[in-house]
């Protein structure tokens, strides 16, 4: 994923798109808020890990946000500590799943199954809030769009195991899915850190 923005956009784009992202960023927000807080009163391991994906969404829509008017080494900052924001959780999902291999624990299904349809609201939402700006501001508003889009399928599966778990009663479902996606998490925390790490080269070569 990179982060540059070559282009300028006409003003009336920028203020639409600014307006947009910190929408998009706020729904995010409050989405990990709601599914972290969920995930632990659920016991889920794979709805703990998935809350992470909100946060990636909410920094990636951030970065688009400070791409617009701050300069290149301030943006490489903000990109490094949105970062390591995302790993907190995602270490916490991490450490969670560590400690249930020895004794996988089913999830309360219902809960589960609950806030991930209002998981798919919010990505929906944030997908088709972002459609029509997925050309706009250079790679970061399209990888917004696809994240959004992507985590739909993301929330889906967490379904589709919450289901798994109802049929065979085992905690395995849950604590496969969550490894998985905690390596994703692992994955996005690493996309921002390297693009974060674009926008510090070339502030170094504009200096």
């Amino acid at each position: 994923m990179s982060s540059d923005v070559h282009a300028p956009e006409p003003e009336p784009e920028r203020r639409r798109l600014r307006r947009t992202v910190l929408v998009v960023a706020a729904l995010n927000l409050a989405g990990f808020a709601v599914e972290f807080g969920a995930a632990l009163v659920a016991g889920s391991v794979s709805l703990l890990a998935d809350s992470v994906d909100f946060l990636e969404d909410t920094a990636i829509n951030l970065l688009i946000l400070v791409a617009l008017g701050w300069p290149l080494a301030a943006r490489a900052v903000a990109g490094k500590a949105m970062a390591l924001l995302i790993l907190g959780p995602a270490g916490f999902a991490a450490w969670e799943a560590t400690r249930r291999f020895g004794e996988p624990v089913a999830p309360d299904v219902l809960p589960v199954v609950l806030v991930s349809l209002g998981a798919i609201a919010v990505n929906g939402t944030s997908a088709w809030l972002l459609v029509s700006l997925r050309h706009h501001a250079g790679s970061l508003s399209r990888a917004a769009f696809l994240s959004a889009r992507n985590d739909v399928l993301v929330n889906l599966a967490v379904i589709a195991m919450a289901v798994l778990t109802l049929v065979t009663s085992s905690g395995w479902p849950d604590l496969v899915l969550g490894c998985c996606l905690v390596l994703l998490a692992l994955h996005s925390a690493h996309e921002v850190w390297e693009a974060s790490e674009e926008e510090r080269l070339a502030a170094g070569l504009t200096r």
